[in-house]
């Protein structure tokens, strides 16, 4: 009997659109059923992107050996990151029980507030504040909030956990690279877009750090000027909500001075913080940032906004943390391959998906087209 051909896949363009199209929504299902495994997961692997910087800078500045490079890059990110989730919990500890300390004030210090924005309103009988304590309910929203830090406890242990099983498995990727690519060609693609990839991330990583550390910085002095208790905390919030696009500078810019508005008697330290506040995330996210980071986030704002909206849905607050930089790999690899280079060019800010922009004078015995050779799936 005779054997019947072998099924022919379609090669078009639109099949191999279509089918790219499915693996993403695919992929896209997935993160979201499995977000109990992957956040620590992705966690980690940011961690690790981290720490090979890190290690990278350490051999690049000092003569320290390759060993002893990793071995401070592992404890200067570890120790940080733990540092950063005690800071978090302390401090919240601590924003709590001097609260304590205002309580008893902050019902007919409210009251006043309402009366005085109803005045200008030109409302007569404004809502009392256990009127709308009444209509909300403050045990859900407590038991959420400790929820939420529970989950962060125990978020960061299976983080420490995938991130030593990362470390474990990093001494065979070379071999593993090797045998998934046999070819050197291929093997130098492989690795290009890996480096790609890592230098997105970290160039991302490194402006949010320093232009958050700047903001920082002025934040404090401006939070100590006006008074505001625990301005420490406030300016670790601060640096930590700034990983997050949009919402982190809506955050930065406006609890500070809502706060403000309880903890003192007059309203002109929360507008000096408001004023303040808005005009150092203004002169940073339109004068310092975009002169940092050059092409390393080469990002359409409308791809910034929606992966942060998707992130969120899919992973929540991780999700948010890690939306830009995923959105920045994912702009990376999907650029590698003809069917999805579409994509690629749709994610980028100025259609050229590539990080950097590589020019004749600069890698001139390089053959390469422009753009570079795309590779089939």
């Amino acid at each position: 009997m005779p054997m019947k051909p072998p099924i022919t896949l379609p090669t078009s363009t639109v099949a191999r659109n279509a089918l790219v199209a499915l693996a993403v929504v695919a992929v896209g299902a997935a993160v979201y059923w499995l977000a109990d495994i992957l956040t620590p997961l992705a966690m980690a692997i940011f961690l690790l992107i981290m720490i090979d910087g890190v290690k990278r800078t350490i051999e690049k500045r000092t003569r320290l050996p390759s060993h002893v490079a990793g071995i401070s890059a592992l404890l200067v990110v570890v120790l940080g990151f733990v540092a950063s989730i005690a800071f978090i919990v302390n401090g919240a500890y601590g924003f709590f029980s001097d609260a304590s300390g205002v309580s008893a004030n902050i019902g007919p210090r409210l009251d006043q507030i309402l009366e005085d924005g109803s005045r200008l309103v030109g409302v007569t009988t404004p809502p009392t504040t256990t009127d709308l304590i009444a209509q909300i309910d403050v045990r859900g929203y407590l038991m959420a909030i400790a929820g939420q830090a529970q989950g962060v406890v125990g978020g960061a242990v299976f983080v420490m956990i995938y991130l030593g099983f990362l470390l474990a498995s990093q001494s065979g990727f070379r071999r593993k690279l090797v045998g998934l690519f046999p070819d050197r060609t291929a093997r130098g693609e492989a690795l290009e877009v890996f480096q790609r990839v890592r230098g997105g991330v970290e160039g991302y990583l490194w402006v949010q750090a320093v232009t958050g550390v700047m903001i920082c910085a002025a934040a404090w002095i401006l939070m100590r000027i006006v008074g505001l208790q625990n301005a420490e905390f406030w300016t670790f919030v601060i640096f930590i909500v700034g990983f997050i696009p949009v919402l982190g500078g809506a955050i930065a810019g406006l609890v500070p001075p809502l706060f403000a508005l309880v903890q003192f008697e007059t309203y002109w330290q929360a507008m000096v913080l408001l004023g303040g506040l808005q005009a150092i995330l203004f002169i940073s996210g339109n004068f310092i940032q975009p002169r940092m980071q050059g092409d390393n986030q080469n990002i359409d704002p409308v791809v910034v906004l929606l992966a942060l909206a998707f992130w969120g849905k899919v992973w929540g607050v991780v999700g948010m943390f890690l939306s830009t930089p995923l959105a920045v790999m994912a702009m990376a690899i999907l650029a590698e391959f003809r069917g999805s280079r579409w994509m690629a060019i749709l994610l980028s800010g100025d259609g050229e998906p590539y990080a950097e922009k590589e020019t004749a004078a600069s890698k001139p015995k390089r053959r390469r087209v422009n753009p570079p050779q795309l590779k089939d799936e």
